[in-house]
């Protein structure tokens, strides 16, 4: 599978680094084979403590510098949210803010995050250590090439949120959502598993919706415009969504594998 756009910037500092030698090996998805998902989380990593990346605390955002957003009226409920040994997929994780965050709230679920960028590969793992969390697996790559080895029905949840938006009509081709795509995540979703999306960028926000309306097996979930103006119960701003890089306020789109 080939992933567009960068997939490294700056250079890492020592404690990334460190991270990526001691802490990613150890939370890797195979590179491999059929992902065993029981497996994969059989053996939990090593406990993670100040320095074992390599330095202590540093003066980058942490966690709690993203707050989670506004909790929606009464009314509605999370009762979508990951339960015990519930699986969660997270493409393009970017600096792993929302990934860490989900986890820590949930730790019996399982979380695993794919993100091709080697810089947010290590900003999460910084994330991981510093929340102690032993429920996130990270794949540094490509997502389509999780998606392609997961068994069938593997996940109760998967988020993409902002992904690459592609804005120029002669790049559409290389937005991830294409029905392609949308065939393998039907596959690995159980029944009644619940597809989350974002962006802030409107062409895409129709371009996504359009796709999954044509796709039978999804059902758009929304009942009132309130319901794709506001994030989903215990969503917690990403980095990239702080920005406000997009030419619109942010789509919340939840849809429903059928």
């Amino acid at each position: 599978m080939r992933t567009y756009g960068r997939i490294k910037a700056r250079t890492l500092k020592p404690r990334q680094a460190g991270l990526m030698e001691t802490l990613l090996p150890h939370l890797a998805v195979p590179e491999e084979g059929e992902i065993d998902v029981e497996a994969l989380f059989s053996e939990p990593p090593p406990p993670c403590g100040a320095g074992a990346g390599g330095g202590g605390r540093s003066d980058a955002p942490l966690l709690a510098d993203f707050g989670a957003a506004e909790r929606p009226p009464s009314g509605r409920s999370a009762a979508t949210s990951p339960a015990r040994g519930e699986v969660v997929l997270e493409i393009g994780f970017g600096g792993g803010e929302h990934l860490v965050a989900q986890a820590s709230a949930h730790p019996d679920a399982r979380f695993i995050g794919v993100e091709p960028f080697l810089n947010g590969v290590a900003s999460c793992l910084r994330h991981v250590e510093e929340a102690n969390v032993s429920n996130v697996r990270i794949h540094n790559g490509d997502a389509r090439d999780v998606i392609a080895r997961l068994p069938d029905a593997s996940l109760n949840l998967c988020y993409i949120l902002f992904p690459d938006p592609w804005p120029k009509a002669r790049h559409h081709k290389r937005r991830l959502i294409q029905p392609e795509f949308l065939g393998e995540l039907a596959r690995v979703l159980k029944p009644g598993a619940e597809m989350r999306f974002a962006t802030d960028w409107a062409n895409y926000a129709e371009w996504t919706l359009e796709q999954f309306i044509r796709y039978s097996r999804f059902t758009w979930t929304a009942e009132r415009a309130e319901d794709w103006r506001s994030p989903w119960p215990e969503h917690v701003m990403t980095r990239y969504e702080a920005k406000k890089l997009g030419d619109c306020a942010p789509i919340w789109l939840r849809f429903v594998r059928a």
